[in-house]
């Protein structure tokens, strides 16, 4: 053993901090020892079916639906960090930084880079989500929906550090195994991280020494058997307490039969939607399939000495209703600002988590019931609390506070708590039907959230997840529960059972129903690849900053679905003189769409070399033509100025934009340095059609000058007749001017 039993995430110096409020019913169960509890939930779930055609996919920012860099149609491996119940063909690759796919160094992969919102309303950082799912939602008195749904949208951040702090090797010291188990990544290969199960060694008996030893050896082995090149999100910490989390049996499961787990019970890796207990990556499936959690969904321990590291809980963004009478439930489940009790065990327990989810179960394991407190970040930098006050006076976006992490200790903190999320009204989508929406105004369903501010000004790795969850009025969504499901020798009748036959008007046969209630609610998910959050510059401050991007991958309209084709999201974008504007995009060299094709068409259709996403951005006289105007009859450049490059010249800016990066100016600037610009250029001759430009760019943060319009156009890939990639902008001026 490397000592990481006792250095990681077991050291003294690493303790737990959480918190919850909420109601919670008490169930009591059949059987002595098994605890649940029975809450109001907002997301109920069903199971996964092979070979289904579905469901949600995100294409601002691209969604991965496990996918990473697979050359063929369909991804590789469904399971790898977590559960889609997508279509196979769905999602994209990762982002490439140069002209050649990054293969096996993930330095070479790029993620994109947003800036944070600044410290009040007027600094937003807008950024659009956009997603289409296949069953439908939304619904109003003039367009009735046909199911209920809802949409969450969430995001879990940690300390972004540079490029050393990359988790390389195998290396057993406790840093090295702290780093693979934290690190939020991609992975360079397809292959699902490792896990070693629990068993009943850890559990019985009344010698902790014994138990302690059994699950040391287990969990040690499980921190270090992290693969560096394999995909991380939620940690193998969260996991192993998912598993020994008793799964909650106040909820509704119908008919449904969960199996035991190896702990001897049923264990929350074990939902209606899940019931075999499968795992993906290490996300938890009882917190996939229901909203809110009723647990704190931190992923590791909170560290007082290394905060490199420091992960975030889930944080609420969004929650989109068909209902949007559930935002005020919503506001009190949320994560963000309300506190959500675990069951911690006692110091004689080497293993930190309990197996109970209520007070009475927790003590009677041994355990105490504590509250923990969600967390956007914690101000290390603030000591006490009149430093703390500062931040707090500086800060009308999050809620911060002089406050202890957690209800068992006294250690006082400056806690920064996100807003709570965003809610609303779902965009109106209709049934068996991957497209776009009436209420989004022809675009696909689509979400104007905000990015959070981090006050300690720290640049932060996150990811973002969106669950579109589907369910039916055949029964009470919120007043169904466990004593609803089927039991005969109780008498009780599920109110939906499997395959149901009725009779109608006493015909020879019954007619069957094509029910399954393992999809009596079901939920879907997709999630993007790693993304970073930048800090604001100075000159950034009081501004509104709009994030303008491409979704899409390489194929014509057959071969990229259930994706989409090229555009820029947003594609028509209204903004102030007084606006910041971020244009910005990512793409794959690996977008072959080739063999295994699943049930859809391969093959990669496309200007330019085979497999390889490229775009650039030249203004246009107006969107009905497709040349582009010159440099010299163009507008935009000259009401333009970069904020974070302003050395840079209009012409300097077109000509980025224009090649993708490949020069980054004509001149030499700031950051365009010798041997990368137009006159002193000392690279290859530039290829027309972006081959050897890079995948992505970054590109500038521009100001206005003044007002005025600009149609734009991507020109390798608006092929008039096969597809159309060009957008406009619409510049007006300040009010009052």
């Amino acid at each position: 053993s490397s000592g990481i039993n006792a250095e990681w995430p077991l050291r003294p110096g690493y303790k737990l901090y959480f918190e919850f409020i909420g109601r919670v019913i008490n169930y009591k169960a059949k059987k002595p020892g098994i605890s649940s509890i029975r809450m109001q939930i907002f997301v109920l779930v069903g199971c996964l079916l092979t070979g289904i055609l579905a469901d949600t996919y995100l294409t601002n920012p691209r969604g991965s639906n496990n996918r990473l860099n697979e050359a063929t149609a369909t991804r590789s491996n469904n399971n790898r960090l977590f559960n889609s119940q997508n279509n196979a063909r769905g999602g994209h690759n990762t982002g490439d930084k140069f002209h050649d796919a990054a293969g096996t160094d993930p330095k070479k992969q790029y993620s994109m880079q947003y800036y944070a919102s600044g410290p009040t309303e007027e600094e937003a950082s807008k950024l659009i989500v956009e997603w289409t799912n296949q069953h439908g939602c939304g619904g109003n008195a003039d367009s009735p929906h046909k199911t209920n749904c809802n949409i969450v949208i969430q995001m879990m951040c940690m300390s972004n550090g540079t490029e050393e702090n990359y988790p390389e090797g195998t290396g057993d010291d406790d840093d090295s195994i702290m780093e693979r188990n934290l690190y939020i990544r991609e992975g360079v290969n397809t292959n699902t991280q490792n896990y070693n199960q629990p068993n009943t060694n850890e559990i019985n008996g009344d010698d902790w020494d014994t138990k302690n030893d059994n699950y040391n050896a287990r969990v040690a082995g499980n921190y270090e058997n992290v693969q560096t090149v394999r995909g991380l999100h939620e940690t193998v910490w969260w996991y192993d307490m998912c598993r020994y989390r008793e799964a909650n049996g106040g909820l509704y499961r119908a008919d449904q039969h969960l199996g035991t787990g190896s702990l001897g019970y049923i264990g929350s890796e074990r939902t209606r939607q899940n019931n075999d207990g499968t795992r993906r990556g290490y996300e938890c499936p009882e917190e996939r399939d229901y909203y809110p959690y009723w647990q704190p969904t931190h992923q590791a321990p909170y560290m007082e000495t290394d905060f490199s590291y420091q992960r975030t809980p889930w944080i609420d963004l969004a929650y989109l209703s068909g209902n949007a009478s559930d935002c005020d439930r919503v506001a009190q489940g949320s994560e963000n600002q309300n506190g959500k009790y675990r069951c911690v065990m006692p110091e004689e327990s080497s293993r930190s988590y309990g197996r109970s989810i209520n007070p009475e179960s927790c003590a009677e394991e041994g355990g105490t019931w504590v509250m923990f407190h969600s967390y956007l970040e914690v101000i290390d930098a603030a000591e006490n609390e009149e430093q703390c006050n500062e931040y707090i006076a500086a800060d009308s976006r999050n809620r911060i506070s002089w406050m202890s992490l957690r209800s068992d200790s006294e250690n006082y903190k400056c806690v920064v708590q996100a807003p709570l999320p965003q809610c609303g009204q779902a965009p109106w989508t209709r049934v068996n039907h991957l497209g776009n929406s009436i209420d989004t105004q022809g675009n696909a369903s689509r979400w104007e959230t905000e990015l959070p501010h981090f006050p300690s000004g720290t640049a932060k790795r996150c990811v973002m997840r969106l669950r579109y969850n589907i369910t039916t009025d055949e029964f009470d969504a919120y007043g169904t529960d466990h004593r609803h499901n089927y039991d005969l020798e109780a008498g009780v009748i599920s109110p939906v059972e499997d395959n149901p036959f009725i009779d109608v008007a006493n015909i020879s046969k019954p007619l069957r129903l094509a029910m399954n209630t393992n999809q009596y609610g079901r939920t879907f998910q997709d999630r993007t690849h790693a993304y970073v959050v930048l800090p604001r510059t100075a000159a950034m401050s009081g501004k509104i900053l709009h994030n303008l991007n491409v979704r899409g991958k390489r194929g014509n309209i057959v071969q990229t679905f259930p994706a989409v084709e090229y555009d820029f999201v947003p594609n028509k974008l209204a903004l102030s003189e007084e606006d910041l504007l971020h244009i910005q995009w990512t793409g794959s060299n690996t977008h072959n769409n080739g063999g295994n094709g699943g049930d859809g068409q391969t093959g990669d259709a496309g200007e330019g070399t085979g497999g390889t996403d490229r775009h650039n951005f030249l203004q246009m006289k107006q969107s009905d033509l497709n040349y582009p105007v010159p440099f010299e009859n163009s507008t935009f450049w000259e009401m333009v100025e970069s904020v974070n490059f302003p050395d840079a010249t209009a012409l300097d800016l077109a000509v980025g934009y224009a090649t993708s990066g490949y020069y980054c100016g004509y001149n030499d600037y700031g950051e365009c340095a010798a041997g990368n610009h137009v006159t002193d250029s000392t690279r290859d001759a530039f290829q027309q059609q972006l081959n050897n430009a890079a995948a992505s760019y970054f590109g500038h943060v521009l100001k206005f000058k003044g007002p005025g319009t600009c149609v734009y156009v991507c020109t390798r890939n608006n092929n008039f007749t096969n597809r159309a990639q060009k957008g406009v902008l619409w510049v007006k001026p300040t009010e009052g001017k």
